[in-house]
Order: C-alpha cells, then sequence, then structure tokens
C-alpha cells in the first residue's frame, strides 16, 4: 500500500511539472519526431491550400502557381455543380463503390485467415516459407502486378488453360475486355498482393495473446478449433475493428494504380473510378479546377465515414479509433 501511494504521490509529481520544463525533459524525444513533423507540414497541410482551386476557375499562366491561384475567378460550388448533374457521377459512384465494397468484402478476412493460419504452423521452416511467398507480392509495383494478372487472363493465359482442361469453357473468356468481370479481377487482384503484408499486424496482435489461456482451453477440453474461436478471434477483436474503420474510411479510394493499368477503353464503363476520372480530367484534359472538386469531394466524405464509422463502433463495441 505504501508502495503505491509512493507512486501515485510520484505520478501527481510529475504532472505538475511546469510545460517548459516537461518540454525540456522530452527534448531528444521531440528532436526526433522533428522530421515527421515537417515532413507532415510540407506534405500533407501545405499542399491543402492548392483546395481553393475548386473553387474557382484556374488557368495556368506566366508567373508563379500561388500567384494563378488567388488571382483566378470565384466561382463558388460550380465545379461541384457540373460534377453532380453531369451523365458521369452516377457511373463513377456505381465503379467506386462497387470495386471497393467489393475489394473490402473479399480483401479484408484473407489476412485474419492467413495470420490464424500461419500462427497455427508448428513447423518453423515451413511457417517460414508461407510468410515470405504471401510477403512477396506487396513488395512488387502494380506495373509489374498488372502484366502478371494481364498475362494470367489473357486468351492464351494459365486461367483460360485451366478453365479448357475443365471443361468448363471452349473458347477463351477475354476477361479484361468485358466489364463484367472488372470489379472481380481487381478485388482479387487486390487480396493477391496485400493479404500477406496486411497479416502482420494480426499476427503482431497474435502473439501478445497470453499462451496461459491457450493452456487453460485445453485443459477444459477445447480443440484448436475451438482455441481460435474462443480465444485467439475475441484477443483480435480491437484490431479487427480499427483496421474495418480505415478501410471503410477509404470506401471511396478505389485505388488508381490498379484502375489505371488494368482498365481500357472496352471496359471503362466499368473501370473508371472517382481517381482515374480526376487523372483523366485534371491532367489528360487540363480540368484543374473540375479534378480538384472531385478530389475534394472524395476527401470530405471519406472522413464524414470515418467519423461515423467510428461513432458507430464506439456505441455498439466500445471500440474506435478516437
Amino acid at each position: 500500500m505504501e508502495t503505491a501511494a509512493t507512486t501515485i504521490r510520484a505520478n501527481e509529481k510529475r504532472a505538475k511539472k511546469p510545460f517548459r520544463q516537461r518540454l525540456l525533459e522530452q527534448r531528444y524525444l521531440l528532436l526526433m519526431l522533428l522530421p515527421a513533423f515537417i515532413w507532415a507540414v510540407l506534405f500533407a497541410y501545405l499542399p491543402m491550400g492548392g483546395l481553393y482551386m475548386a473553387f474557382i476557375n484556374y488557368q495556368p499562366m506566366l508567373g508563379s502557381f500561388w500567384t494563378n491561384l488567388f488571382h483566378g475567378e470565384f466561382v463558388g460550388f460550380q465545379w461541384f455543380d457540373y460534377f453532380f448533374s453531369n451523365g458521369d457521377f452516377l457511373i463513377i459512384m456505381r465503379n467506386t463503390l462497387a470495386s471497393t465494397l467489393l475489394t473490402l468484402i473479399v480483401s479484408f478476412p484473407v489476412p485474419i485467415l492467413i495470420a490464424i493460419a500461419v500462427n497455427e504452423i508448428k513447423g518453423a521452416v515451413f511457417k517460414k516459407t508461407v510468410q515470405t511467398v504471401s510477403y512477396l507480392p506487396h513488395f512488387i509495383s502494380w506495373v509489374i502486378a498488372a502484366n502478371i494478372i494481364v498475362t494470367v487472363l489473357s486468351s492464351g493465359g494459365i486461367v483460360n488453360d485451366v478453365l479448357k482442361w475443365l471443361h468448363l469453357t471452349r473458347d477463351s473468356i477475354l476477361f479484361l475486355q468485358e466489364g463484367k468481370y472488372f470489379w472481380w479481377i481487381v478485388a482479387i487482384g487486390n487480396t493477391w498482393k496485400e493479404m500477406g503484408y496486411n497479416s502482420i499486424i494480426y499476427l503482431a496482435a497474435i502473439s501478445s495473446i497470453n499462451l496461459d489461456l491457450y493452456e487453460a482451453a485445453k485443459v477444459d477440453g477445447a480443440g484448436r478449433f475451438k482455441q481460435i474461436v474462443y480465444v485467439t478471434l475475441p484477443h483480435l477483436k480491437p484490431t479487427i475493428v480499427i483496421l474495418l474503420i480505415f478501410s471503410l474510411g477509404g470506401v471511396l479510394n478505389a485505388g488508381f494504380d490498379q484502375h489505371f493499368l488494368l482498365g481500357n477503353g472496352l471496359n471503362q464503363d466499368y473501370s473508371d473510378v472517382l481517381s482515374t476520372y480526376s487523372f483523366r480530367y485534371g491532367l489528360q484534359n487540363s480540368m484543374f479546377s473540375y479534378a480538384s472538386a472531385v478530389g475534394l469531394f472524395n476527401s470530405v466524405v471519406a472522413f464524414i465515414i470515418i467519423v461515423i464509422v467510428n461513432f458507430a463502433s464506439k456505441k455498439i463495441n466500445n471500440q474506435s479509433l478516437f
């Protein structure tokens, strides 16, 4: 009791230290934080001044970017109105939501299953081999990954060869030339590329579980499956909830690289999402203000979704991001 009281008094004494003194004591930690702070200001907060472009008719001319930006004709919400009223909005939103939600449904459970499966593997060599093989796709660029996917799904690719061998089709299926397959291709491609890397977080969470809980479950007669259900998954729940909030917050971020590299003129009605649409109008058609408005719409909706999902999770599961 005396030790606990001494600890409490010491904590209270530290808490009463002046801000300047605490700042001085933690100067080395703050110095280590400084590069990250500078990076965030330069590349995350300072560029937000360019969001003003979404409310003007920006025309690049001679002179600095900021001069052209703040001397542009103010048009208010004209670009947003144009985006919502033209025929592209419904198609773009359909593609973005369908592709992202399908990817989320397919790819979110897979890293959890991989982490649990790897944790259950007893052989160290085989476990390391599985981890290495599943991690590798994350470290290749989407340019290479897209070429692999195109090759595998081509008319002479392995997928068509297997389908013919199983007598499921007589003619080759042109997967990337038919829009109805595109969302599934992106969802499976995203899952294949990121499943191993995303499982690292769950493996770290599993490694922190007290082994005595598994021993107690064995004593109660629980097999390996019941240990997973009643010990592993409940302890993974907070991690799952936090990552799900992050994933739902990016529901309008379907991914530029995969859609741009796998999309073509034949599947554009299914492959064109907010990011590729903004790129096409911003850089290819030089409608910078319109592209900025589309990007700002994407960011605002993502922020609102994160706040709503976080609030709902806090109320239902008492687990939240903030």
